[in-house]
């Protein structure tokens, strides 16, 4: 990969559509441009008809509208420009035949636009990560994160820290430069608190409750109980799709089947299970395992129990009942002797006991409202931008030990500690890219999207 290459993509995506984008950026853009078209400039900025021929053998290719961005005034910081297609894939074929028999032209690479746009400083790595997600997104709680890192909500929160961190660290040099002026204490000692308060703001941002994850991969819903509880017919109730085998057959379910929701705009994986029984065979055992597993990392669990055993609880359900969890009575609908009734508050040690009939629909939309009010409590955007990418998380807890050796080391040794306050500025400074990062560019840009 080499800026000195002008490059190609269709930046629309793959597929039939009304209208596909080309996109080509760097030093032969516009020669491209002039090839392809065989008449003057457009101005900058302006969106013109023009008829696209191939150089060779003069077929017209389409009647298209050409939009020219030049450096540094473009995405990229490069000559930019973009063919604005019908999105047949004759069409689109055939521009990106006619481009590649250009001398100095060659397809991109995934994630190679913003890459560029990074190098020429449009972007700092978290507005390009805030990109990828941006495209990527499929809530719009993801959406609307994605656009804060996009506009540099973490950039600033990064940068903050690094400049107060700097400040001191520049008293902290002084110091060393000029023994003869320092504090009784020692600057060291002096700034001490400062920094602490810097450490204290980034354990904070990192200690978020998972928020972070859960934005990135989904809030985890696991349904537990025993067999023939109704666990498959609540997560077809829920996911409003037969996404699970129903039957009588107790074991049914012997393996996790899960489910991406969109709920009130927040993603949402939601969980079936293998029933928790004794005496299982090999392979329900196994599946039994997994439920454990899921009902364990769960961010909420809905733990099932017949409305013929209630008020009791099965003591392999007694341990998920606690402040991570919904007691959901099921199957109040076979009730037909003497009437049923579930306490809605927090009686049993749970979030919310509720009672529901998955073939009948009652009680379906309070669960519904139930789920829905915890996931919104715990992913509701918050004033300071969410923590969601591994690297990020990384370089903040390195940087936070670097800080806790300089607390170790401030008013005994300034040397060192002016050390330790140095290298957790190099911790943050990767973040954005402000510094060594040429070793985790490939690994940032590399799931981009090809034209992206």
């Amino acid at each position: 990969m080499t800026l000195s290459d002008t490059i190609y993509a269709l930046s629309s995506g793959p597929g039939t559509a009304g209208v596909a984008v080309v996109r080509v950026s760097g030093t032969a853009a516009l020669q491209a441009l002039s090839l392809l078209t065989g008449e003057a400039m457009p101005e900058p900025r302006i969106a013109t008809l023009r008829t696209l021929k191939d150089r060779q053998s003069e077929a017209v290719l389409d009647r298209a509208l050409v939009l020219l961005f030049r450096a540094p005034s473009s995405f990229t910081g490069e000559d930019v420009v973009e063919f604005h297609l019908h999105g047949g894939r004759a069409v689109v074929e055939g521009v990106l035949n006619a481009l590649s028999g250009i001398e100095g032209l060659r397809p991109a690479e995934p994630g190679e636009f913003s890459r560029r746009a990074f190098e020429h400083g449009k972007i700092d790595l978290t507005e390009a990560e805030g990109l990828n997600d941006l495209i990527h997104a499929q809530t719009a709680a993801q959406k609307d994160q994605a656009l804060r890192q996009m506009d540099g909500e973490l950039r600033q929160l990064y940068d903050g820290w690094r400049g107060r961190l700097m400040e001191h660290l520049a008293h902290l040099e002084a110091d060393i430069d000029f023994p003869d002026e320092d504090l009784p204490e020692g600057v060291s000692g002096a700034v001490l608190p400062n920094i602490l308060t810097v450490m204290s703001e980034i354990t904070q941002h990192i200690d978020d409750g998972g928020r972070g994850r859960m934005m990135r991969h989904g809030f985890r819903i696991t349904i537990v109980g025993e067999p023939n509880v109704g666990k498959s017919t609540l997560l077809n109730a829920l996911a409003k799709a037969d996404v699970a085998i129903v039957s009588d057959e107790a074991g049914t379910t012997r393996d996790v089947i899960e489910v991406q929701l969109d709920l009130g705009g927040f993603p949402v994986r939601l969980v079936d299970t293998a029933g928790v029984r004794e005496g299982a065979g090999d392979v329900e055992k196994e599946g039994v395992r997994r439920a454990l597993v899921r009902a364990e990392d769960a961010d909420l669990r809905l733990v099932l129990v017949r409305a013929d055993q209630w008020p009791s609880i099965p003591d392999a359900m007694r341990k998920w009942v606690d402040q991570r969890s919904i007691l959901v009575v099921t199957q109040t609908d076979r009730i037909k002797d003497k009437m049923f009734h579930v306490k809605h508050q927090a009686s049993t040690g749970s979030l919310a006991t509720l009672g529901v009939s998955a073939q009948s629909g009652d009680g379906l939309d309070d669960l519904f409202a139930q789920v829905q009010q915890v996931v919104s409590n715990q992913m509701s955007l918050r004033e300071a931008p969410t923590l969601t990418r591994l690297r990020h998380l990384q370089s903040l807890q390195e940087a936070c030990g670097h800080l806790k050796r300089f607390s170790q080391n401030a008013g005994q040794d300034t040397v060192l500690a002016a050390e330790d306050v140095r290298m957790a500025v190099r911790s943050i400074g990767r973040i954005t890219g402000r510094v060594g990062v040429e070793d985790m560019l490939d690994v940032v840009f590399s799931d981009f999207c090809i034209g992206k």
